[in-house]
């Protein structure tokens, strides 16, 4: 049974950043200003996570309303990244694709290299639009500062408990003041922002790609505008009616279950690992909460030796960030192992790493804003998330801030089902633990043209995945999700857990 517990902040923000990965001038631009439609784009650099290079891009921005009943009141800038088709045209095809990332909280320039792999087909006859959403990236973020204008961050080895969390909440809204109105950041305000911009470029229909949160978006663009799109791509499936943050513990623990079984299949899984990796993850936080360790390991970059302290919920945080992708899943079982053995300075070099690589992927306020109107009122607790690994107090703590945070509130019909007749690609993995494949199918139920496929082996978000960007670049040009032959998937299986620091069994 999971013991009662608080979480400190680390694994809070962990969860929060996950919650599903600047634009500025290049060193060397592509020579010369265009526009598109009505909007005036000038040559920039997108710049990504460290070690990617920029992405060549066109960069602008187009004023809305904060406040959609004051048109005169305070105005936002929206920014935006055109990636122009490779087919050499100077101006916009007639139906360009909308990239809608994920989160809340993630600025879509920020993805720009991901986005440019995994639309690589796409790209090469349809342009390819990126839109900080309001609250995200260049469009009026809703970081945390103080009065003065410094970053405000919550301390990692505070405990998160729900009064914790409000006092940051709290902090945070106070120095929005005179910059922001936190109530008008919900995904209803970017679904209208994205038809502005639509309107600006002068397009008439759009294809959405959606990933994760953005699959929220999406769904809600095409129930609000149904007219303007053309074909629809959800990559890790968010249901209308989900409450974000509601069922992390529950998705984990399948996810983790999943992998477990996997493991037991295999012969030298079973006999590396005779004990079950969720058990033995319980055992390890369960010891780590009596009594936390100092270890002294290898940084992660510079390979200098560092002195830290390792947490229950430092490991907790870890599990949660390596189970969104095959690769890093088939570390666990290892340094898991490791642990319970009294080994920590490899887990520690891993979280050290994972933590640095969050830093800044998500922007509170605008997560707070749209959690806190489209989904902390329905919050119910699970006794079943009691059980869990990371137990019931997560998500009490997940949604805290919106006792302080200024909000508004979903329109009526907001949490039905996406119901369409529109061509809608719908994509999971099988061990995501944050989306998984039942969410999928929930959504395609309504969907007269939809099709969903599953990749085995596969976690969260799965399009920059193998031949998938064939397909979708397939599906894109024909608008035909049910005639796409999808047997270049079939390679694709589970990655074997290392049983070894030099990988796993041949």
């Amino acid at each position: 049974m999971h013991t009662t517990r608080f979480l400190p902040a680390a694994l809070a923000a962990s969860v929060a950043t996950l919650l599903l990965a600047g634009c500025g001038p290049a060193d060397a631009p592509p020579a010369g200003a265009a526009r598109f439609g009505d909007i005036a784009f000038e040559p920039c650099a997108l710049k990504g996570a460290a070690g990617v290079e920029p992405v060549a891009a066109q960069c602008g921005t187009l004023e809305v309303a904060e406040d959609p009943s004051r048109p005169d009141g305070r105005r936002i800038a929206l920014q935006l990244a055109w990636l122009p088709a490779n087919k050499g045209s100077a101006v916009g095809t007639g139906d360009p694709v909308f990239f809608l990332a994920g989160g809340p909280g993630q600025a879509a320039t920020e993805h720009a290299a991901t986005v440019q792999r995994m639309l690589a087909d796409v790209g090469k006859q349809r342009d390819i639009v990126l839109v900080d959403q309001r609250g995200t990236g260049g469009s009026n973020p809703l970081d945390c500062r103080a009065a003065d204008g410094t970053p405000l961050e919550l301390d990692a080895m505070v405990a998160a408990t729900p009064e914790a969390m409000a006092a940051f909440a709290g902090k945070c809204a106070a120095g929005l003041e005179g910059r922001a109105d936190p109530r008008f950041y919900t995904t209803t305000d970017a679904v209208r922002d994205l038809d502005t911009v639509r309107a600006a470029l002068g397009v008439e229909q759009v294809n959405l790609v959606g990933v994760s949160y953005g699959t929220r978006v999406a769904q809600q663009y095409a129930m609000t505008h149904p007219d303007h799109v053309r074909t629809v791509v959800l990559d890790g499936v968010a249901p209308n009616d989900l409450v974000v943050g509601g069922e992390f513990a529950r998705t984990l623990e399948d996810a983790l279950a999943l992998q477990s079984e996997r493991c037991r299949a295999l012969p030298d899984c079973r006999e590396r690992y005779p004990v079950d990796m969720r058990e033995q993850l319980r055992t390890v936080m369960e010891r780590l909460e009596a009594a936390p360790v100092e270890v002294e390991y290898r940084d992660s970059r510079t390979g200098q030796l560092r002195r830290d302290t390792v947490t229950a919920d430092a490991v907790g945080g870890l599990a949660f960030m390596f189970s969104y992708v095959p690769q890093t899943a088939s570390l666990l079982p290892l340094m898991i192992d490791e642990a319970a053995n009294g080994r920590y300075a490899p887990l520690m070099s891993l979280v050290q790493m994972s933590g640095e690589q969050m830093q800044g992927q998500m922007t509170r306020g605008m997560q707070w804003s749209v959690l806190c109107a489209e989904d902390a009122g329905r919050y119910r607790p699970d006794a079943a998330d009691g059980e869990t690994i990371v137990g019931s107090e997560l998500a009490q703590a997940f949604f805290a801030p919106c006792s302080v945070w200024p909000h508004g509130q979903a329109p009526e019909g907001f949490h039905r089902p996406f119901e369409s007749d529109l061509p809608v690609l719908l994509l999971s993995g099988e061990l995501d633990p944050v989306t998984p494949p039942r969410y999928g199918e929930r959504v395609a139920a309504h969907l007269a043209n939809g099709r969903h496929l599953v990749l085995e082996g596969q976690g969260h978000n799965v399009a920059p995945v193998g031949c998938m960007p064939k397909l979708l670049g397939q599906f894109i040009e024909s608008a035909d999700a049910k005639a796409l032959d999808a047997s270049c998937l079939e390679p694709l299986t589970y990655v074997p857990p290392f049983v070894h620091f030099n990988g796993w069994s041949p």
